[in-house]
């Protein structure tokens, strides 16, 4: 969802579009809102519990079909999405044992996989206090860069309601630039992950045909 449909949408019905949409385009919806709570559209603490809330809450959704459903068609098709067969989930283990936070940063910003890469964390049992203390602090630093990215962003402009909207096309502009450098950002992760992926595949190959 592009930009100006996100603003055009979160203007003219403000809360009672913002949760929905913040489940469809998080991180576009999070600067945009965080735009427009310089101007007091939106409440800057409302923002910061609701996106926190959104993403601790379907991490744990995803966790937990993970941890109960990883036989299900559904979690084997999160497998697939990321190139992981069940063979592999061994090494993932390892994977997040030695490190746990730096395997979460990456999988939490991997744009497109990223919700295929918690439900691999519920597989492989990671423990819960160690998989939740991780999410919080990912989603703090993800979602707390965005808002007061928008925030500072509206404020550039004087704090005025009236000069984000007559400067509209300038608002957008920039929201396409973060979003997209966020984005691109996240593409790196996602190569990041698929490279650690395939080291995997090569070493379970090293050990199934040893010279």
């Amino acid at each position: 969802m592009s930009p100006d449909i996100i603003m055009e949408l979160i203007l003219q019905y403000r809360y009672w579009i913002l949760i929905p949409l913040s489940f469809i385009e998080g991180p576009a919806v999070a600067f945009i809102a965080g735009t427009l709570a310089s101007v007091g559209i939106f409440n800057m603490y409302f923002l910061a519990v609701l996106f926190f809330v959104r993403d601790v809450g379907l991490d744990i959704v995803y966790y937990a079909i993970g941890h109960y459903g990883g036989r299900t068609a559904f979690a084997k098709r999160m497998l697939a999405k990321i190139g992981v067969t069940e063979d592999h989930l061994e090494d993932v283990r390892v994977l997040w044992e030695r490190r746990p936070g730096w395997t979460m940063f990456i999988g939490k910003l991997s744009y497109g996989i990223a919700s295929a890469f918690i439900v691999v964390a519920g597989m492989v049992k990671m423990p819960f206090s160690l998989f939740i203390k991780y999410g919080i602090l990912v989603a703090v630093l993800q979602y707390g860069i965005l808002l007061l990215a928008g925030y500072f962003l509206g404020e550039s402009f004087g704090g005025s309601i009236v000069q984000i909207i007559s400067n509209v096309q300038y608002v957008i502009l920039f929201a396409a630039i973060i979003i997209s450098g966020y984005y691109i950002f996240t593409w790196y992760m996602r190569q990041k992950l698929l490279k650690a992926d395939k080291k995997i595949e090569e070493k379970l190959a090293d050990k199934n045909h040893p010279v």
